[in-house]
């Protein structure tokens, strides 16, 4: 299945991760794609790994809590592909919480909504009028949310940054859909990726609360990016898609079972 032939794709925070796996399935149906992060090495390594592949992948260094990187990372997509079709907003930050919420600092705060939230409205801005004039109303955005947007999972800037997105998604829904682009977001649970290193036992313990029986896998989140970029979900808009193993339906275990109850 191609169903990406022919179009552009600019891909935040794809160096690792849900990005990169993001970047590989959308290459993968026929995409061309542009790796963003603000690490060059990683870029590069996740754009080669996807032409070794057999996909086109180009890399670029993106900080998406810079105007200036971000508008230069649309121009460049534009610029090689001659289109820009889909917007996978997926770069964020994270820090931990502080023990008492009183003591969690202004910087740590801004920081995480900056990137998580601000960024991805900034590429939203840049990239709007190019998908907009993308041929066939085929134009999409696709956010990475999380289900600490929709529930309490902790990390206090993190998941209030996730729950904006789920607004900027709906409110930008309803903005774009008479220029023909849908936006969308998907709200992960729990996935394996590299934030998880050191850490496997707290992996087993949230695994056992899954309904499904395990976390997720980046090449779980990327399948449903690449149905809400696709003309699958050509009637889709302004919806936030939990992608989640059903965590969200038996959310009173979680916090038991990390506190060893």
């Amino acid at each position: 299945m191609r169903r990406f032939e022919g179009y552009g794709v600019l891909v935040t925070g794809a160096g690792r991760g849900i990005g990169e796996a993001t970047a590989r399935r959308l290459a993968g149906e026929g995409g061309r794609v542009l790796v963003t992060d603000v690490d060059g090495d990683r870029a590069q390594k996740a754009a080669a790994g996807i032409r070794e592949s057999g996909g086109e992948a180009l890399a670029l260094v993106c900080d998406v809590g810079d105007r200036a990187s971000v508008e230069a990372a649309v121009a460049h997509a534009v610029r090689e592909f001659g289109t820009l079709d889909v917007l996978v907003n997926n770069a964020y930050a994270c820090h931990p919480d502080a023990a008492l919420f009183e003591d969690e600092s202004d910087e740590e705060w801004q920081r995480d909504l900056d990137i998580t939230l601000t960024g991805a409205y900034r590429c939203a801005r840049a990239a709007l009028p190019h998908l907009a004039a993308a041929p066939d109303r085929r134009g999409a955005i696709v956010g990475i949310g999380s289900v600490n947007g929709e529930q309490d999972f902790g990390n206090h800037a993190y998941s209030a940054a996730k729950a904006g997105l789920a607004s900027l998604t709906r409110t930008l829904a309803g903005h774009a859909a008479p220029r023909g682009v849908r936006v969308n977001l998907i709200a992960p649970g729990t996935v394996r990726t590299d934030a998880w290193a050191g850490r496997e036992d707290l992996l087993a313990a949230a695994a056992a609360q899954y309904p499904l029986g395990r976390v997720g896998l980046p090449g779980d989140i990327a399948a449903a990016v690449a149905f809400l970029a696709s003309r699958d979900a050509a009637w889709i808009t302004g919806v936030t898609l939990p992608v989640d193993g059903g965590i969200l339906v038996s959310r009173p275990r979680w916090g038991s079972a990390l506190r060893g109850e």
